[in-house]
């Protein structure tokens, strides 16, 4: 449950891409706030300098679409985590803090989760539904494929091509991951556990 009464009504409310994983705002809520941010689905701040709710959006259309949200230890701090409609920040930016160099490896648990999602609904007309339906065999069949493809631009191609069938080969590679019931975090698991400094 929310301590709203530590910080009179209000508390903290850290705003994170659920893509990038990048901070991208803090505001505050109050009880109202809050729950009209669970119940529309976008999020919604108790502005103390409008003394309103303010939906963060509504009117530059900027709005933040609400992925997750989860209470800290003490329960007086939100980490909302959200997929982002056009820049954040009111002077055009991605995010209102200072940027940092982000990660892209992170982008592997983003596209992992993707996949995961296609597994559970598996809608029409995705490719990557059509490799589930096809089963572990044809799975594993084209993590094979894709793996020669990248041995040959390895050693015979170029940097370029190298690249994209090594992204062919980690994309299809997640997707037999999935079909098995695990995910890369899985494998980073595995390695972590085998290194040694």
């Amino acid at each position: 449950m929310i301590d709203f009464n530590k910080m009179e009504g209000l508390v903290p409310a850290i705003i994170q891409d659920e893509q990038t994983n990048k901070v991208l705002m803090l505001g505050f809520m109050n009880e109202a706030a809050y729950q009209k941010t669970v119940e529309i689905g976008k999020v919604t701040f108790f502005s103390r300098t409008k003394n309103r709710l303010w939906t963060k959006g509504e009117e530059s259309g900027n709005f933040l679409l609400v992925k997750n949200i989860a209470v800290d230890c003490d329960n007086d701090t939100l980490l909302i985590k959200v997929n982002p409609v056009g820049p954040v920040c009111h002077t055009g930016a991605d995010t209102c803090f200072e940027e940092i160099n982000e990660n892209p490896i992170q982008f592997l648990a983003y596209l992992q989760d993707f996949i995961t999602r296609r597994h559970q609904e598996m809608p029409e007309g995705s490719y990557t539904t059509s490799l589930f339906k096809k089963g572990v065999n044809r799975m594993a069949q084209k993590v094979g494929e894709e793996a020669v493809e990248t041995v040959i631009e390895a050693t015979n191609g170029t940097d370029e091509g190298f690249l994209y069938e090594a992204s062919d080969l980690i994309y299809h590679l997640i997707v037999l991951l999935t079909s098995k019931g695990h995910r890369i975090e899985d494998l980073a698991m595995e390695l972590k556990k085998r290194h040694k400094e």
